[in-house]
């Protein structure tokens, strides 16, 4: 497995052994004490999801404030261009953003800890999408930031994204009020 550091402390780019031949492939998606070795991951997930969307659709950006999630994201059909953004208060990277494409002939993962925000925008004509997650989903607990936040400036592959009512709605970065913001611990 290769690990690929990134711009955000914690976030990792994660590239498991994919074994092939003419039958097709096989891979481990996650092996705790493999994943705790080379990713830090120590973490109990607790969730899988899975999401079908269409191409076009973005979801995002989420995150759970008194049950944070971290999460293991990976695609197992189609491809997606996966975002974290940090959003914890005092962090020296509060407010940027770490974009990467996730498909199934890279097999990339990605894994991004409590206290960021997630989101992803559908590239192909459709994806089947699914993630581990360290805490349940709260939905009265879920708070989001606007995709589209001047202030972070995600470069998004595409324009005039599909989106629920619930993110057409959100709130940039600089509006969520300080007590709807992670803290960042160091």
């Amino acid at each position: 497995m290769n690990i690929i550091e990134t711009s955000l402390p914690g976030v990792v780019v994660i590239e498991p052994k994919v074994f092939g031949d003419r039958r097709g492939f096989f891979m481990e998606t996650f092996q705790a004490e493999r994943y705790r070795e080379a990713v830090g991951i120590n973490l109990d997930f607790v969730q899988d999801n899975l999401s079908h969307s269409q191409g076009g659709v973005a979801r995002g950006l989420h995150y759970q404030l008194n049950y944070p999630q971290g999460k293991l994201v990976s695609v197992i059909t189609g491809e997606v261009f996966d975002v974290a953004v940090d959003v914890r208060q005092g962090s020296p990277t509060f407010g940027q953003w770490f974009g990467t494409m996730l498909n199934d002939e890279n097999h990339r993962q990605i894994y991004i800890p409590a206290g960021f925000a997630h989101g992803f925008c559908v590239i192909s004509d459709t994806v089947n999408f699914q993630y581990k997650c360290t805490d349940y989903y709260h939905p009265e607990d879920e708070i989001g930031v606007l995709w589209n936040d001047p202030a972070i400036g995600i470069e998004w592959p595409i324009d005039a994204p599909i989106l629920s009512d619930k993110d057409k709605h959100l709130l940039p970065l600089s509006d969520i009020p300080a007590d709807k913001l992670p803290k960042y611990t160091g």
